[in-house]
């Protein structure tokens, strides 16, 4: 599950609960009304009909009134899963069967479960088909591609990784700079032990192997945060909380390296070179502004989150009585 983590698969399920148990009503409604029988063939041809227009569709199914598997599991070509999922597996104590069971035409739809077939989380929805014989049909969705269907976030999808390999690209010439950086910068410590300076510019050699590391720290910052932010970690980009995290995390990269910038302006101040102390202060006053304007975009921010969650849990309460 690459796009989108567990947690927020849930979160979004528990979102969209009402959408998808009417979506997948609709859908093994039409298939259920048909006279399926255990024929291969039969079953091929309903799960590759439903999967061009619903491609979270997983797999495909049949149980008699006991439960017993009468049909081999069928994923979304028509191709049957593993010999491991024979015919005759009793699937009677399934949550979602026995709730089948008791109702004579609605659909069932199960809670959310990992798949022991996709190692993936995913529900079932569960329909009596019609015929002579009672015969259910079940039919099990991934549940994270529901998620993306309904939010019509499937084809952003497909491009996450191109998007992730360029991110990687770009994190990987930031850590070469970052490389660049601290060679220079141990070149320079190795120069102040081993040459003798004649000059008033001896006491500044330190600050600008400072800078150096410092420029070192901000940029391999800025890249582990692309990394962690854009390659490793989940990012849902329709929740405000994750696109603030992101911007939380670039902006005090900028700001450690501003301030550690004036700091070191300040010294060389001090130690005689007056000349930088106005460039200093400005400095300072620009990680001062980072930092406020930081602070009042993480709380406005956490505000209109907050505020969106209770209209939510209010509508959603009236939805239900």
């Amino acid at each position: 599950m690459s796009e989108m983590s567990y947690i927020s698969v849930i979160e979004r399920y528990h979102d969209y609960e009402s959408a998808i148990r009417e979506l997948l009503a609709s859908i093994v409604s039409g298939v259920g009304d048909k006279d399926l029988t255990s024929e291969s063939s039969e079953l091929a041809d309903v799960i590759i009909s439903i999967s061009e227009h619903y491609p979270f569709v997983d797999h495909i199914y049949l149980l008699d009134e006991n439960g017993k598997q009468i049909s081999e599991i069928l994923d979304k070509h028509g191709k049957p899963v593993s010999k491991k999922y024979q015919l005759g597996n009793d699937r009677s104590q399934r949550p979602y069967f026995k709730k089948a069971k008791e109702q004579e035409y609605d659909v069932t739809v199960s809670k959310p479960y990992f798949s022991s077939i996709s190692r993936n989380l995913c529900i079932s929805a569960v329909a009596n088909c019609g015929g002579s014989e009672k015969t259910f049909i079940v039919v099990d969705i991934d549940l994270r591609e529901i998620i993306e269907f309904l939010m019509g976030d499937t084809l952003r999808g497909r491009f996450n990784p191109i998007f992730k390999v360029v991110y990687s690209l770009i994190a990987i010439g930031l850590f070469s700079i970052v490389g660049v950086l601290l060679f220079t910068a141990f070149s320079e410590i190795i120069k102040m032990f081993t040459e003798i300076n004649e000059g008033n510019d001896l006491y500044l050699k330190p600050f600008s192997v400072i800078i150096f590391l410092t420029l070192a720290l901000a940029i391999f910052d800025l890249g582990k945060t692309t990394i962690e932010e854009e390659v490793l970690m989940h990012k849902d980009i329709f929740r405000h909380s994750s696109t603030r995290r992101t911007i939380t995390r670039f902006i005090a990269a900028i700001l450690i390296a501003v301030s550690i910038e004036a700091l070191l302006l300040m010294f060389k101040s001090a130690l005689g070179n007056g000349e930088n102390i106005q460039a200093a202060v400005w400095m300072m006053f620009s990680a001062i502004g980072l930092l406020v304007g930081l602070g009042i975009y993480v709380y406005l921010g956490s505000r209109a989150e907050s505020h969106l969650k209770s209209m939510y849990s209010i509508s959603k309460d009236r939805e239900e009585s």
